[in-house]
């Protein structure tokens, strides 16, 4: 199961949103204190949508607390950051890893990231943009990860719910299109 871990996070319908592609992913979801609202805010469940429920989420009091309660994290916590040097796809993430991002406002404190210097990925991006929202990075390095992992657990194709592709069930269109590209 990868891990995503939020530090501090300010806005609930990020957080919402985070939670929403966990769940649709298979991703455990961590929260480091201080979190900028409540768990049962009403903005947070209305991104997460329906999908709330069926999250697994955790809460830590602080960076430390959740390294003292994830002693496996250690050689597989990623720092998802605009100043590193290392781009995301150059990462080797194994199975089970932990993917941490920053504050809205902030980032990771650097004091952490020194700590994690080859472990800090960056999502490439216009020179003087400060960032992109944190709910789509979570997105972005999480599904590199999966795909890296070949997306285990998650359904690799798709069907219409009235039609049918071309006359095709979708137990051809799968043996069809092996080693095929979407064009």
């Amino acid at each position: 199961m990868m891990n995503v871990v939020l530090l501090e996070p300010e806005m609930p319908s990020n957080t919402g949103n985070i939670g929403r592609t966990c769940v649709c992913t298979g991703t455990r979801l961590h929260l480091i204190e201080p979190l900028g609202f409540m768990i049962n805010d009403k903005m947070l469940k209305r991104a997460g949508l329906d999908y709330w429920k069926d999250l697994d989420v955790r809460v830590y009091v602080n960076f430390q607390d959740f390294l003292d309660k994830n002693p496996d994290c250690r050689g597989r916590l990623y720092m998802a950051t605009t100043k590193a040097y290392h781009m995301y796809t150059e990462a080797d993430y194994p199975e089970d890893s932990y993917i941490m991002f920053g504050k809205e406002s902030a980032g990771i404190p650097e004091e952490i990231l020194t700590q994690y210097e080859d472990y800090c990925v960056r999502i490439p991006m216009g020179r003087d943009i400060r960032s992109l929202n944190l709910a789509n990075s979570v997105a972005v390095v999480l599904y590199e990860a999966l795909r890296q992992q070949g997306f285990p657990g998650l359904e690799p194709e798709g069907s219409l719910h009235r039609l049918k592709w071309r006359g095709h069930d979708a137990a051809d269109l799968n043996r069809q299109s092996e080693g095929r590209k979407v064009r």
